[in-house]
């Protein structure tokens, strides 16, 4: 059966995003040869959402209070790329990421899988 799952974060500065998730958000790794780290993640959900448009995929951190999360991270030098806002499943914002990228990251207002 499935074990697991791996996600891949594409970067125009890899070295900078891999050191971002080691030493600011301080995520366990492992060396798979040659610096390339992989990342141990906090349990994961999926969600599969509806599209016309064109299939993408996308990368959400979860938290249990979005404003303490944020403030550690603005006090580890991490920049928000765009407002919390409010949705009927959460509380929501972006960070951005040393190599130009966004990751989105949420408070969640509905049941949580990980804790099944």
């Amino acid at each position: 059966m499935i074990d697991g799952a791996h996600v891949i974060v594409y970067s125009h500065d890899a070295e900078a995003d891999r050191a971002f998730f080691r030493d600011v958000l301080e995520y366990p790794h492992v060396d798979a040869g040659g610096g390339w780290l992989v990342f141990k993640l906090p349990p994961a959900e999926l969600a599969v959402h509806p599209t016309e448009a064109t299939q993408q995929h996308e990368l959400y951190l979860m938290c249990s209070d979005l404003d303490t999360v944020m403030q550690r991270l603005t006090a580890r030098g991490v920049q928000f790329s765009e407002p919390v806002t409010e949705a009927r499943w959460g509380r929501v914002t972006k960070l951005r990421l040393p190599g130009g990228g966004a990751v989105g990251i949420y408070e969640p207002r509905h049941p949580r899988a990980t804790d099944l």
